[in-house]
Parts: structure tokens; C-alpha cells; sequence
């Protein structure tokens, strides 16, 4: 049976500094190179209903 873990990574620039999508971007490739691959990407709202950041839930295999 194949085992996974799991990583959260959030993107929490502060609500009205905007997400950067450069360094997102940047930090999704090297987590590439290291074998993980994203599983989901969900927008996560203040009170106000702006986005306030991202979370992306990335998996990778386990060996063995």
C-alpha cells in the first residue's frame, strides 16, 4: 500500500498586500524537485469576504 505525507503551505502576505504569485510560483518548483505535488488550492476569506491567503495542500510518496 503506498503511504503519503502531507505539507500545508499558506501564502499569507496580509490582507491588503495581495498574494505574490511570482513567489508562489517559485516555491511550488522547488517543491517539484523535491517530489511533492499539489493536491488542492483553496482561497481563505477574512470577515470582509476579500481573500486573506491561500492554502495549498501538497502530498508526496513516502518510500518503502
Amino acid at each position: 500500500m503506498k503511504k503519503f505525507e502531507y505539507l500545508l503551505l499558506t501564502t499569507d502576505n496580509g490582507i491588503f498586500k495581495g498574494i505574490d504569485y511570482q513567489k508562489l510560483n517559485n516555491q511550488l518548483t522547488q517543491l517539484g524537485f523535491q517530489g511533492w505535488e499539489v493536491v488542492s488550492t483553496v482561497a481563505v476569506s477574512n470577515t470582509g469576504g476579500q481573500t486573506a491567503y491561500l492554502l495549498t495542500t501538497l502530498k508526496r510518496e513516502l518510500p518503502g
